[in-house]
C-alpha cells in the first residue's frame, strides 16, 4: 500500500470465520488500512500505489466501494454515520437497498436484525439521533448486516463506549461468528477486548505491520502491550 494515504507496507489476511484485530495507537494507521481493503480509501482522495487487495480469490483492487459491499465486503465506520433524522428501522432499512429485496425479504432480513439487537427493536421507530453510543453502533453494525456480507471491517466499535456496553457488542460479534459464520476484521484500540474476543492479531506502527500472531501469545508475551507503551518490537 502506498505512502500517498498513510499506509507502507502492511500485508494481511482475514481467515474464514475469524476475528481478526488490527492494533495500533492514534495516527498508527488502523483506519487507512481498513479504508484501503474497503476501497473507500479513494472517496477521500487517497490512492494505493503497490499490491493488491484480494477477497475471496479475486482482486478488488480500485473497484467502486458500492461493488465490494455486493461481494460481500462491507465497512462498518469509526464514529458510526448513522442518519440522525431518520428512524432505528429507516436506517436498517437504507443497508438492504443495493440488493433490491422484495419486501418479504426486507421483512426477513430485519427480523434477523432485530434478534440479534433487542435493543434496536424497542427503538424502532426512535429517531436515529436520539439513541445511546451503544445504540447507535448497534446499529451501525445492523445496517452493514442488511447488505448479507461475509467479511465486516469494524473501526474502533468501542470507543466512546462504557466498558460494559462495549462488552456487549463485542459479545455481539463473536455471536454473528458463530451463527453466521461471518468474519471480522476490527480496528480496536482496546486491548483487553481484543485479548479476549479476537483469534488473530496485527499491530501497526507508523503504517506497517510490526507484529503478528495469535492474539493471545502476543498478549502473553507482552508483545501488544510493548507497542501500547512506543516500545518498537522486531517482527514476529
Amino acid at each position: 500500500m502506498g505512502r500517498a494515504f498513510g499506509g507502507r507496507q502492511v500485508s494481511l489476511s482475514v481467515p474464514e470465520g475469524a476475528i481478526v484485530a488490527l492494533l495500533g495507537a492514534n495516527g498508527a494507521g488502523k483506519s487507512t488500512t481498513l479504508k484501503a481493503i474497503s476501497q473507500l480509501v479513494y472517496a477521500e482522495n487517497g490512492q494505493i500505489n503497490r499490491g493488491d487487495i484480494v477477497y475471496q480469490g479475486q482482486s478488488i483492487l480500485g473497484q467502486n466501494p458500492s461493488e465490494v459491499v455486493k461481494k460481500g465486503l462491507v465497512q462498518v465506520l469509526e464514529g458510526r454515520h448513522i442518519f440522525a433524522n431518520l428512524t432505528v428501522d429507516e436506517n436498517l432499512r437504507t443497508g438492504g437497498f443495493l440488493h433490491h429485496a422484495s419486501a418479504s425479504l426486507l421483512k426477513q432480513q430485519l427480523d434477523k436484525i432485530y434478534s440479534y439487537f433487542p435493543r434496536l427493536l424497542e427503538k424502532k421507530n426512535t429517531l436515529a439521533g436520539y439513541t445511546s453510543g451503544g445504540e447507535q453502533q448497534m446499529l451501525a453494525i445492523g445496517r452493514a448486516l442488511m447488505t448479507k456480507p461475509r467479511l465486516i471491517l469494524l473501526d474502533e466499535p468501542s470507543m466512546g463506549l462504557a466498558p460494559k456496553i462495549s462488552y456487549e457488542i463485542f459479545e455481539l460479534i463473536a455471536r454473528l461468528r458463530r451463527e453466521e459464520k461471518l468474519s471480522f476484521l476490527v480496528a480496536e484500540q482496546n486491548i483487553e477486548l481484543a485479548y479476549k474476543y479476537t483469534d488473530d492479531a496485527y499491530l501497526l506502527e507508523n503504517g506497517q505491520v510490526n507484529s503478528s500472531g495469535k492474539t493471545q501469545a502476543l498478549y502473553q508475551t507482552g508483545v501488544i502491550q510493548n507497542v501500547y507503551l512506543g516500545q518498537s518490537t522486531s517482527a514476529v
